[in-house]
């Protein structure tokens, strides 16, 4: 187990807890991501929009690291990323701590 990584993983989440007053875990932080990323602040979204907006945190998320490249914004305001390379296939561990890493960098930026 990766001592530091749980360490920043945990601080993240209880940070984010107490400032939007719910627990949260790997797919609630999505979800705020691309409420972010989509820059319309909180307001009621569909089951449809809401997969969409974990769909946008997921490619910002992984931009950094090649796999994905922003291409703009549609008429209705919603970013859309193009595929650079596939995202190779990994353990549901894996894929979890490779979203886990990518949000603790993505807040780690945003705060810097």
């Amino acid at each position: 187990m990766d001592y530091q990584f749980e360490k920043e993983w945990n601080e993240l989440t209880k940070d984010l807890a107490e400032t939007f007053k719910m627990d949260m875990d790997l797919q609630s932080v999505l979800f705020l991501i691309g409420v972010q990323e989509l820059g319309v602040g909180f307001r009621e979204f569909k089951k449809q929009e809401k997969m969409d907006l974990m769909h946008i945190a997921i490619c910002r998320l992984l931009e950094p690291y090649g796999y994905y490249l922003y291409s703009g914004k549609d008429k209705d305001g919603w970013p859309h990323y193009d595929e650079k390379q596939k995202v190779p296939t990994l353990s549901a561990g894996e894929q979890e701590k490779l979203m886990k890493t990518a949000v603790i960098e993505y807040f780690s930026t945003a705060d810097a």
